[in-house]
């Protein structure tokens, strides 16, 4: 009988793709650092190929769920729109900066990854255009401030740039003014850092 639970498996293939990549996820690894025996493995999983393919529908629907769901949220503004994205950078409930390097990673050696890797930036940067539309913008301007805040994160999850989270916090009023053109709205400010545990300096 097997009691390694099935989550137990993804958990250790996460850790092994997002440390050293998908090359490092081995059946025979993958037992040995959960000191059980390979066969275990099959109660769960017919393949090797079938545990990759977990990885890369929890890395789908997490991340390109989320964002979807962040740019249809509620927003009085559209720096309460914006503001709705930036949670995702905040908080790794919502949006997992690892695994999408990870997977960025990935998809140069696997042509079939690539492909749904491309199709996920695409719906990652409809939604955002999508959103600043039904907030007044026209679709070029839409897009092109959509890809200007998604391409934006894009290279700080690339370059693994490192910042307290008060930091980034503290300078996302003026990324909104930069992506909207306009001055970040202060109830949405104050909405924001509320959620985040910041307190107003006023």
């Amino acid at each position: 009988m097997n009691d390694t639970p099935k989550q137990v498996w993804i958990d250790a293939a996460y850790d092994a793709l997002t440390t050293s990549g998908v090359e490092s996820v081995k059946v025979m690894e993958l037992a040995k650092s959960l000191s059980v025996t390979r066969t275990a493995f099959y109660w769960h999983f017919k393949s090797r190929e079938a545990l990759l393919e977990e990885l890369i529908q929890m890395w789908e629907d997490k991340n390109t769920g989320n964002l979807v769901r962040q740019t249809e949220a509620y927003a009085e503004n559209i720096s309460e729109a914006v503001f709705n994205i930036f949670d995702l950078w905040i908080s790794d409930e919502l949006f997992d900066s690892k695994l999408d390097l990870a997977i960025r990673y990935w998809a140069r050696i696997d042509e079939a990854l690539q492909r749904r890797l491309d199709d996920a930036d695409k719906r990652r940067i409809a939604a955002i255009k999508a959103m600043f539309e039904r907030h007044g913008f026209t679709p070029v301007q839409g897009e092109t401030r959509a890809m200007t805040i998604y391409y934006t994160q894009v290279g700080y999850i690339a370059m693994e740039v490192s910042e307290t989270v008060d930091f980034r916090i503290a300078r996302m009023p003026e990324y909104v003014g930069i992506f909207t053109g306009q001055p970040a709205d202060p109830s949405a400010v104050d909405r924001f850092n509320a959620r985040h545990g910041i307190r107003n300096s006023a």
